[in-house]
């Protein structure tokens, strides 16, 4: 939940961002979402891709059909179904006609304390995208990249002309992720940052949410150290007696918007979790333990 990088763009307006990619922004800033969500539109004139195009608002469907313009739009691919990100699938497609190609649909009763982002049940896809299967118009090739780990759903996007990805929420470029159980998974996160790591090829990513990722092998190894550091905390803080969620996170996120703290125990219970499949700790109800402590 740390920030990274600053960001200043504007609402509602194409803006071409590198090579075949331009992101339009989604008026809808809060403190999970940043300034908004931004929608990435893939290709040129003739035919297009849309990559996560957030939420059902007037405003945001209006601008992206003003940037589409006359193209012919190939798929419009959600990386998850967050609120934040695939609600504005469904009116896109019904306007211009376009399959709806990308991660699988995936609903939950509680995903924990984060209305903002809760999952889209009314997301369907046309067609679901596996780890490796692409989508191609004229002049470019998306092919996804499957990320389980903030979701179990989470697909990156990779642009094979340009060495660009489209991450999502899997790495954005201003915060760390909230990995919420219990569809939110840190196993498959540390494995989904260390797999991107192992990639190579990207040579920048463009987030959902904060600035272009300009050396994207540097930020991943910064936030695979980020979540072992993190991971050491909270073996401090139960070495000290701290043992419920709820005494860890504000000795563990001072200095942190308290209205992240709820999202931010998700994210320690996340990191618990993954510490007693490993065998390092256990739980009795709301109480952890270490099991050399015991």
């Amino acid at each position: 939940m740390d920030a990274i990088r600053d960001i200043d763009q504007p609402y509602t307006v194409a803006e071409q961002i590198g090579p075949l990619v331009r992101r339009v922004l989604a008026r809808n800033p809060s403190p999970f979402t940043y300034t908004g969500t931004q929608t990435y539109i893939v290709g040129d004139a003739g035919n297009v891709a849309v990559i996560d195009p957030g939420p059902d608002e007037a405003e945001h469907l209006d601008a992206l059909l003003s940037a589409i313009g006359a193209a012919k739009v190939r798929a419009i691919s959600c990386t998850h179904t967050h609120r934040d990100h695939s609600p504005g699938a469904a009116p896109l497609a019904a306007r211009t006609g376009a399959p709806i190609i990308g991660c699988a649909p995936l609903t939950l009763e509680d995903d924990g304390p984060r209305a903002d982002a809760a999952f889209d049940d009314a997301y369907r896809p046309d067609i679901v995208l596996t780890d490796g299967e692409a989508i191609d118009g004229e002049g470019w090739t998306l092919r996804a990249v499957a990320t389980p780990g903030h979701t179990s759903n989470h697909l990156c996007f990779a642009l094979s002309e340009t060495g660009a990805l489209f991450t999502g929420d899997h790495v954005m470029g201003w915060s760390t992720s909230v990995i919420s159980p219990p569809d939110g998974d840190m196993t498959a996160y540390m494995a989904s940052l260390q797999k991107l790591y192992d990639r190579g090829q990207d040579t920048v990513y463009y987030p959902a949410h904060g600035a272009a990722v300009e050396k994207p092998r540097q930020l991943v190894r910064g936030m695979i150290g980020h979540r072992r550091q993190r991971e050491k905390q909270i073996l401090r803080q139960i070495e000290a007696g701290r043992t419920r969620i709820a005494e860890m996170v504000p000795q563990m996120y001072k200095g942190v918007d308290e209205r992240l703290w709820p999202a931010a125990g998700r994210s320690v219970l996340a990191h618990l979790i993954d510490l007693e499949r490993r065998g390092v700790a256990v739980r009795d109800e709301e109480e952890w333990t270490l099991i050399g402590l015991k």
